[in-house]
């Protein structure tokens, strides 16, 4: 990353303090107190051991008695300004993250299909969760540690220059070679926590996918393949991690030797100028005690580059979300859609997934009435998927446009565009949670008799009632206690209660046996009298009643017309439907 890049982030980074300015200087304060307390104690030493310890009896032991009231109070002030830190610091970082990790959430409920069809949920977990703590960490005790390690150099280094400028030399004379081994191993170490966290995220992906296809894993007795797999990401991350390690421990054992040798130079300049009458006991024990208070923010520093990398490295895959731009959004100018008719074209439209993929809709121009009932059928990869999820707009047209009662799709919020829709999945995502719940999705703050009328107009309300706890039985992640035609029959009433004017079926039955399919095709049917609707027919004897029937090819529409009009016409649809009848 370019330096600009890299102040760019920083900044950024430092934009999350904004709310919370006044916990910020507080905790400065305190971080700035208790470095001041570190340095004045060895002061009160030298005073001792350079000046009280020559006085008379008496006089010792009444100075002694206020100087040890002076070092409990000074301890007390200290034990107080670091619980602040330790207390409130935390809080402030916590709420740091709290915001961080709704800003995420946030951006991410705003990315359309495109994003998440190329991401992996595990390694989008890993970012919500790893790196959002390793970064308010840093931007909690990073501030504060270099505050008090800056204190703490800067006034040890300043009343050692006043005590003996020599010896002063001598312990200082070490750190340039320690500050150029610092930077030198600080780059190593942060392409290596890099590599870390792409690795993490890579086994957490792994993780999420085995155990949300456990019952594949399982129904195949492929465990073994699956711990293999798991192996291969675990070893590559292993092997990062020692990277890692390998330069992590060069840079703790290297400023630990650095820190001795400075202990060293003090020493033996201290032994020598003693040895020359040029310096006193009591100083060289005070040089010596300052060098506790000297080398403890350095090892500081050693720890806060590790926390830094850490909590930096997490920041730019943070800002890595927060930057993706959802490549569909509101215009400008959009406006609600209000009063649907029902009536929808589409008008030369194109579309394909990317850049690089081919064609999936070449020029396909359609007119669906209100009200009325529309199938669509053909073969697998024919875009019949693609053309539906273009209504609500989870992908937007390459060309063309997309028409609601004439009046193109893209000009109307994404929210109010989408309230008017209603879809029925093949595959039903139900949530953890109770059966209410799942059904009043379709409307937050709908009544519990609106949601049991919903219930009763999808088939619905006599299964739920033999559950063991009615309405408010839990039926587990994803729906995993109830059967498939149960899961269909709340996805049906979710969208009862949605209430919405235009309707789409995608395969909604098809993956049902057949007295729960047939339980299920009458309960669609119901939902779908008065509305405009659309369905992605693959059982071609759920369709027979349709108002008009779309056989899609590669090619676009090839047919279209009744089920009794294509029958006739000997086409495509006809050799389709003798096939499965």
């Amino acid at each position: 990353m370019n330096n600009k890049n890299k102040t760019g982030n920083l900044k950024k980074m430092i934009s999350y303090y904004k709310p919370y300015m006044g916990m910020f200087c507080a905790d400065m304060f305190f971080a700035t107190l208790s470095a001041a307390i570190a340095l004045t104690i060895p002061l009160i030493v030298r005073y001792v051991t350079s000046t009280l310890i020559y006085k008379d009896a008496d006089s010792i032991i009444k100075d002694i008695v206020w100087i040890a009231i002076l070092l409990v109070s000074l301890l007390a002030i200290d034990f107080g300004a670091k619980f602040f830190i330790g207390n409130y610091g935390h809080v402030m970082g916590a709420k740091i993250e709290y915001n961080m990790r709704k800003e995420i959430f946030d951006h991410m409920q705003k990315l359309s299909f495109s994003f998440y069809d190329d991401a992996k949920v595990g390694q989008l977990m890993s970012r919500i969760t790893t790196d959002l703590f390793e970064i308010t960490e840093l931007l909690h005790h990073g501030p504060e540690n270099i505050i008090l390690s800056t204190l703490k150099i800067i006034g040890a280094l300043v009343i050692l220059m006043n005590i003996n400028v020599y010896l002063a030399i001598a312990a200082f004379a070490v750190l340039p070679f320690m500050l150029w081994f610092a930077i030198v191993m600080n780059k190593r170490m942060r392409a290596a926590f890099k590599r870390n966290r792409q690795r993490i995220a890579e086994i957490n992906g792994q993780i999420e996918d085995n155990l949300s296809g456990i019952r594949v894993v399982k129904s195949f007795a492929n465990e073994e393949i699956e711990n293999e797999k798991f192996k291969v990401g675990n070893d590559r991350f292993l092997e990062s991690k020692k990277t890692n390690y390998k330069y992590m421990g060069l840079f703790q054992a290297g400023v630990s030797t650095f820190t001795a040798l400075i202990q060293v130079c003090i020493i033996v300049t201290g032994a020598v100028m003693i040895a020359r009458g040029s310096l006193n006991i009591s100083d060289l024990v005070t040089f010596l005690l300052y060098i506790g208070v000297f080398t403890e923010p350095i090892r500081t520093i050693v720890d806060f580059t590790e926390q830094f990398q850490n909590g930096y490295t997490g920041f730019e895959r943070f800002r890595e979300i927060i930057d993706i731009e959802p490549d569909i959004q509101d215009a400008p100018d959009a406006v609600e859609l209000k009063d649907v008719k029902g009536n929808i074209a589409f008008s030369k439209v194109s579309f394909r997934y990317n850049d690089k993929s081919q064609v999936v809709l070449d020029n396909v121009s359609l007119d669906i009435k209100e009200g009325s009932y529309t199938a669509l059928v053909g073969s697998s990869g024919a875009g019949k998927t693609t053309l539906c999820s273009l209504i609500p707009r989870f992908y937007d047209v390459n060309e063309g446009s997309i028409l609601i009662d004439g009046e193109d799709i893209r000009q109307f919020t994404l929210k109010s565009l989408r309230d008017q829709i209603g879809i029925v999945q093949q595959d039903v995502y139900l949530f953890a949670g109770t059966v209410f719940e799942n059904i009043s999705y379709g409307r937050p703050g709908a009544t519990r008799e609106e949601v049991i009328q919903a219930a009763k107009d999808a088939n619905a309300h006599d299964f739920i009632m033999s559950l063991p706890d009615g309405y408010d039985t839990d039926i587990g992640q994803r729906g995993i206690k109830l059967s498939g035609g149960q899961k269909q029959r709340l996805s049906i009433a979710r969208v009862f209660l949605k209430n919405p004017p235009i309707l789409i079926f995608d395969e909604a039955t098809s993956a049902l046996d057949n007295e729960s399919e047939h339980v299920g095709q009458e309960s669609l049917e119901k939902l779908a009298k008065g509305r405009t609707t659309l369905v992605i027919a693959h059982r071609l004897t759920t369709i027979r009643n349709a108002e008009r029937i779309l056989v899609l090819t590669e090619e676009g529409i090839a047919e279209s017309g009744t089920h009794e009009e294509l029958l006739k016409l000997g086409g495509i649809y006809e050799k389709r439907y003798h096939m499965h009848a």
